[in-house]
């Protein structure tokens, strides 16, 4: 006896509820499972491809786990040495000001050996956007104590918790930005639900706009997870993210130039 056939409808553009963005690759990414990176990958991807950017699109990556973005998606990229890359950025966009020029980098990359390069392609008010991943702690070298590592956090190099007598405090890279006068856009966002990743989507397009538009220096900070680098699982990692760094990293914008709605929080 034949089964009966299960009802199929045709997926079409009006239908469909979600779609592979066109600029992302067909590659297996090397990301541990629940990592933050992929999911902001396909921001990347998608803000690139809504704004019609692809043909003038130049991502720089330096060192650590975003290091292989270029893998990902379908656009010119330039690697840079480690912390460089706001450098590289500045001078690809000097010599080529049509195009969108932006960053990918993790805190371990931008607020440790980087830091100088970022402030001051900040205080220049460069045009380009940095995207930073802050998952507070070096995920790909051993899991060691970052700049942004918060009080209290158990690391490969703070066994007993991070202490500010001899840690010092987190460094919150988004508000010593905010203060430049080059600083067009800052903002800080998450993809640990379905609401805040079209925050962060949103954001990340509004930092390719200002690039590409030329309206000054840009910086979306993602707070992110590192469910290997935490020693919990990826469940486990997001909702540890949620409970305390969104406390020492609130999300919201912190200072925006371009629009009447200047430092609005969301």
């Amino acid at each position: 006896m034949a089964e009966t056939p299960i009802f199929q409808v045709a997926e079409t553009d009006e239908n469909r509820v979600y779609g592979r963005p066109r600029l992302l690759l067909d590659t297996t990414m090397h990301y541990c499972p629940g990592c933050s990176h992929g999911t902001v990958h396909k921001l990347v991807a998608e803000a690139i491809d809504e704004l019609g950017a692809e043909e003038n699109a130049i991502g720089i990556t330096p060192v650590g786990c975003a290091a292989f973005l270029y893998n990902y998606i379908d656009i010119d990229w330039v690697q840079a040495s480690h912390g460089r890359a706001p450098a590289v950025g500045t001078a690809i966009k000097r010599l080529c000001p049509d195009k969108l020029v932006f960053t990918y980098q993790g805190d371990g990359d931008l607020a440790a050996i980087g830091t100088a390069e970022a402030i001051h392609a900040a205080n220049r008010g460069d045009n380009i956007a940095i995207i930073f991943i802050n998952n507070a702690i070096y995920g790909m070298t051993g899991g060691q104590m970052a700049p942004t590592t918060l009080l209290g956090m158990k690391t490969a190099t703070t066994p007993m918790g991070r202490t500010p007598e001899l840690n010092g405090y987190p460094f919150k890279v988004a508000d010593t930005l905010a203060l430049l006068d080059g600083v067009t856009y800052v903002t800080r966002q998450s993809v640990n639900s379905p609401a805040n990743v079209r925050w962060a989507k949103k954001a990340i397009k509004k930092a390719f706009e200002n690039s590409i538009n030329n309206k000054g220096f840009s910086f979306v900070e993602i707070v992110a997870t590192c469910n290997s680098g935490w020693k919990l699982s990826p469940v486990a990692a997001n909702r540890w993210m949620e409970e305390n760094m969104h406390a020492t990293y609130p999300l919201g914008d912190l200072k925006d130039t371009t629009s009447a709605g200047a430092a609005a929080e969301k």
